[in-house]
């Protein structure tokens, strides 16, 4: 047996030692068990002192356990038990729809981590409640599928947020303002704050603010005093190559995203994806008037609603491939207006397509808009069925999908009516205040990639506020910030142009400084001719001596140069497609000039900035932006959408449209009649204020006129009365009807080129950055073949300055300037807080 040596006799021994011997000795390490433990951290308390009373060994920080689940005994829940609870959630409260198989996955999440307490407890309606709220947020659509991958994906997410069956709210539960997951504080940063100390990070958002529809905004509760001064930070230009792509899901009533990559050269099915899209966007907005919604009980009043004289009448769609053995019968068609191989007028929806006969049509309203091959328009009439059809053999087979036997016969024609931009995002305007909401529609949806309109308008709205409004009642005689300068067809090889540019920059760099226009948008053709089409260098030689003239232009007004965003958007006769095109429709949307013809400008501002010590990386200083055509102009978000657009579409409709009976025929036909039957009628219907062809007719706000009687009914066939008398058509200028005509037609069909491919083509994947649903606030439409207008319709405020240079003045220049605070709309008069107006200057 080895004995033991008590631990006590080594330091005795030691301690007998000589000096010498102890020093030439090295000190053995330590035991582990005696080793000393891992000091505090040196910033978390003071050192010792003997004046202070502090210990020489500092309390360790306290460090915050990690929240332990409590245990759950999971049950078997069957769905038809939970069937009650998430029809009253989901259903009734968020207007989802529940399949089968989320109603399972539902049951089988809730008996899992809620147990038998899912109902005594009201955990169930918690978990409910979580996911149709995160649904809703993420754009999910109306019906709830168990199989996707949205459903996965929010379950997951809230079973880590999830301890003993109940949603923690917290740092490490989820967020009661957003329903989004915060990311995992560290352990030292959680003691500092439980001693009172500033953690070294802050707590940041997940990413998934995507599904918010918050993935390019950056928003801030209180921004900083310097991004306050400058509402230039707040402005995003989205191309046309750039913007979403979402096509209408009519199954589910909701807008889809498109993942798939768009492509210059698609296949052939994506030409009639186009049209089946374009077609049901606007088939859904008809569906959401009022002169198209059915009742249970129509039927039995209609009797009744005839002799009152009430002007609440429903109209039904027919399809085309029902028109099949009902001859002689009255119907109202919604297709567009084809050609088909044997040069017969037809009409085409998406079940087929019949010859169409319009000799004997009118427009309802009278004159107030253009029909032309291309566009989905309103036909009521009557089917007279033949043997055989009309071209048979060239115009497709007979039956369903192909051209149907017999034609249609027209009778009366209009456009389908326009929806307000309040009611498609079924979000308030400034009449309903900031907290109001009209319901429904398609307000979580990011239609640019800038925010949702019910994610981020109520913020929006507030700096908005702070930095439009306030300023603007503070100081009413300033200008202000809030201002759009819009500069029409600018032809840089006429000396001319550059003179009236001049001058009209001259006259806003006089304006106090904080005051001057926060853009400027420039618009082609920057030449008249199609100068690169001529072959060799030399074309492309001339095209970029115009842009370095506009250079040394704009280098003479620095101070512009720093303080706004020049934005660029080119003609049919710029680079590089016209190359080859010569001048012709180009296909759209078209992409910018080239950054080889406009190197010299860029160079310019960076001078600019660099001279006023401003950076353009940091968000300071002017910059100049060369985008698509068209183009978006998104200022606070989703709040203000400006649509940038050049091109002659008065004189293309001129060319293209459809001849209906002339006025003057109309008046004949109505003055052989007696006054009582001087009303037109469709399809059996009331009067035409009532017309869905024509429903709630509204003045358009001129800047030229007054504003006029909003409460004043239209006349049948369009007329409306005017601003102190009734006046008709005949008696108001040309150019306001012109304008009247023009706007009227593209917002009502939604589509910047409604026209056939032939005559103005059109890329198929990016088709989507053509429309104009939902209405944007504003519509810039450059179009030098009409008068120079300023028109608000149905909210939608379109501008038109037309040519920089007057036609038949000389030394008169022309431009556009669109105010969004304190806007001078009709005579003066403001509407909505912004509106724009035609300006002219001599040079």
């Amino acid at each position: 047996m080895m004995p033991l040596q008590s631990p006590q006799k080594s330091p005795r021994k030691n301690q007998h030692q000589s000096p010498e011997k102890g020093a030439k000795r090295a000190k053995p390490p330590p035991p582990p068990f005696f080793a000393p433990k891992n000091a505090a951290p040196s910033s978390a308390i003071p050192s010792s002192s003997p004046a202070f009373a502090t210990p020489a060994h500092p309390l360790r920080p306290f460090q915050a356990p990690a929240p332990a689940k409590a245990a759950v005994l999971p049950i078997i829940l069957p769905p038809a038990t939970l069937r009650p609870l998430a029809f009253r959630t989901f259903t009734k409260k968020h207007s989802l729809t529940l399949t089968s198989s989320a109603l399972q996955e539902l049951a089988s999440f809730i008996g899992r981590h809620c147990g038998s307490g899912w109902r005594e407890e009201g955990l169930a309606e918690k978990v409910l409640e979580e996911v149709s709220r995160t649904w809703k947020n993420r754009n999910g659509g109306v019906i709830v599928e168990g199989t996707s991958p949205e459903l996965k994906d929010i379950l997951k997410n809230l079973e880590g947020s999830m301890s003993g069956g109940k949603i923690m709210s917290g740092p490490r539960g989820l967020s009661r303002q957003n329903s989004l997951i915060l990311e995992l504080i560290e352990d030292s940063n959680h003691s500092k704050t439980r001693l009172g100390l500033r953690p070294t990070t802050t707590l940041t958002r997940d990413d998934s603010q995507t599904s918010f529809g918050m993935s390019s905004v950056d928003i801030d509760e209180e921004p900083e005093e310097e991004e306050l001064q400058d509402i230039r930070r707040w402005i995003k230009v989205i191309s046309a190559f750039e913007q979403p792509r979402y096509t209408y899901n009519v199954a589910k009533k909701h807008f889809e995203k498109i993942a798939s990559k768009p492509s210059l050269l698609p296949p052939a099915s994506h030409k009639t994806e186009a049209f089946r899209n374009r077609y049901n966007v606007i088939h859904q907005r008809l569906l959401r008037n009022e002169a198209f919604q059915t009742s249970a009980v129509t039927s039995a009043r209609t009797s009744a609603l005839r002799r009152s004289g009430s002007a609440m009448q429903s109209h039904k769609i027919t399809a085309i491939a029902n028109l099949l053995g009902r001859h002689g019968t009255n119907h109202m068609l919604l297709g567009m207006l084809v050609i088909l191989p044997t040069g017969n007028l037809a009409i085409s929806d998406l079940t087929g397509t019949i010859t169409l006969d319009l000799s004997h049509a009118v427009a309802i309203p009278e004159d107030s808009a253009w029909f032309t091959p291309g566009m989905i328009v309103l036909i009521d009439g009557v089917y007279e069925e033949e043997e055989e059809s009309i071209g048979k053999g060239l115009s497709g087979s007979s039956g369903v999908g192909g051209t149907i036997g017999g034609r249609f016969q027209g009778f009366f024609i209009g456009q389908p009516p326009c929806e307000k931009r309040r009611a498609t995002l079924g979000v308030s305007g400034l009449e309903g205040g900031a907290d109001h909401t009209i319901g429904g529609g398609f307000g979580w949806i990011d239609f640019l990639g800038v925010g949702s309109a019910r994610a981020v308008g109520p913020r929006m709205q507030k700096i908005e506020q702070r930095l439009l409004w306030q300023p603007a009642l503070a100081d009413p005689d300033s200008p202000g910030r809030g201002r759009v300068v819009i500069v029409g067809e600018l032809n840089l090889d006429q000396p001319r142009s550059l003179q009236a540019l001049k001058k009209i920059l001259s006259l806003y760099a006089t304006d106090p400084e904080g005051s001057t226009p926060m853009t400027f948008v420039l618009t082609g053709n920057f030449a008249t001719h199609a100068v690169m089409a001529r072959g060799g260098s030399g074309g492309s030689i001339e095209y970029k001596e115009f842009f370095d003239a506009l250079a040394s232009t704009l280098a003479d007004f620095p101070m512009l140069l720093t303080t706004a965003t020049f934005v660029f958007v080119p003609g049919d006769n710029d680079g590089w497609i016209s190359a080859f095109s010569g001048g012709a429709a180009v296909p759209l949307p078209r992409k910018p000039v080239p950054d080889l013809f406009t190197s010299r400008i860029k160079r310019i501002f960076a001078a600019a900035n660099a001279e006023a010590g401003l950076s353009a990386t940091e968000g300071k200083g002017g910059e100049a932006i060369w985008t698509t055509n068209p183009s978006r102009l998104s200022l606070f978000g989703p709040n203000h959408e400006i649509v940038l657009f050049r091109d002659d579409v008065s004189a293309r409709l001129r060319r293209a449209s459809v001849r209906l009976k002339s006025k003057a025929t109309i008046g004949t036909a109505e003055d052989s009649q007696p006054p009582q039957a001087e009303d037109v009628t469709m399809s059996g219907a009331n009067p035409a204020p009532s017309s869905p062809l024509a429903p709630n007719l509204e003045a358009m706000d001129l800047d030229d006129t007054a504003q006029p009687r909003h409460n004043t009914p239209p006349r049948p066939g369009g007329r409306r009365d005017g601003n102190e008398e009734p006046t008709t058509t005949a008696t108001l200028p040309y150019d306001v009807l012109a304008a009247r005509k023009l706007v009227k037609t593209l917002l009502d069909q939604g589509y910047l080129a409604p026209f056939r491919q032939a005559v103005r083509p059109v890329h198929w994947d990016h088709a989507g950055a053509l429309h104009l649903y939902p209405l944007p606030t504003a519509l810039v439409l450059v179009d030098a073949t009409a008068p120079p207008f300023c028109v608000t319709y149905e909210g939608c405020h379109v501008m038109n300055p037309g040519g920089v240079l007057v036609a038949g003045r000389r030394g008169v220049a022309r431009w556009v300037e669109y105010a969004l605070v304190g806007g001078a709309g009709a005579g003066g008069s403001v509407g909505a807080g912004r509106g724009g107006r035609v300006r002219e200057c001599t040079f």
